[in-house]
């Protein structure tokens, strides 16, 4: 992955990003780099992390025709390989294998009160709102889901989200929950 990557286009093969753990904590993110270096520079304006509360309702992170995303970066997306370093922030007790995906801080005021409770576990590897929707569910969806995951937690939910993201890895189809 890190070869393609590095073939494709230029940069580093590894994104490094703060991102916002258990109880608030800023850590070090750790996945394949998807897009093209110097995007923040090239789409300024998506950048901004400024939204109306109609437009927090109906945002979604990852467009199909996002042109900050590399050829690789669709390839690794779509696979869900770019998620693979996230597993060094899993071994050094960042991460969970599930749980709400971890957070830039850019986006913790949208949270309004849900803050609280989704923050109150470490981010996973993989979630229920990936699980469902992939990248298609809307931030105001993910957020419900996630609040949803934290007040139902289990071993036994987290064992059926882990199966079911295999099953959506392996097949590239989103399962139903």
């Amino acid at each position: 992955v890190a070869v393609a990557i590095r073939l494709d286009s230029k940069g580093p093969a590894l994104f490094r990003q703060v991102r916002l753990g258990r109880c608030g904590r800023p850590f070090t993110f750790y996945k394949f780099r998807g897009m093209y270096i110097d995007a923040r520079e090239r789409f300024p304006e998506l950048y901004a992390y400024r939204y109306s509360a109609e437009q927090i309702r109906d945002l979604h992170f990852h467009s199909a025709n996002d042109p900050r995303v590399t050829r690789v970066g669709r390839f690794v997306r779509r696979t869900s390989l770019d998620e693979l370093p996230n597993l060094i922030n899993v071994v050094l007790g960042e991460m969970s294998l599930v749980g709400p995906r971890p957070e830039i801080p850019e986006m913790i005021p949208y949270y309004g009160q849900a803050v609280g409770e989704v923050l109150s576990v470490k981010p996973g590897v993989t979630s229920l709102a990936k699980l469902v929707g992939r990248d298609q569910v809307d931030f105001a969806d993910t957020l419900a889901m996630d609040v949803e995951y934290v007040r139902t937690r289990s071993l036994a939910l987290d064992f059926k989200i882990l199966l079911g993201t295999v099953v959506l890895v392996l097949t590239g189809r989103s399962v139903g929950f």
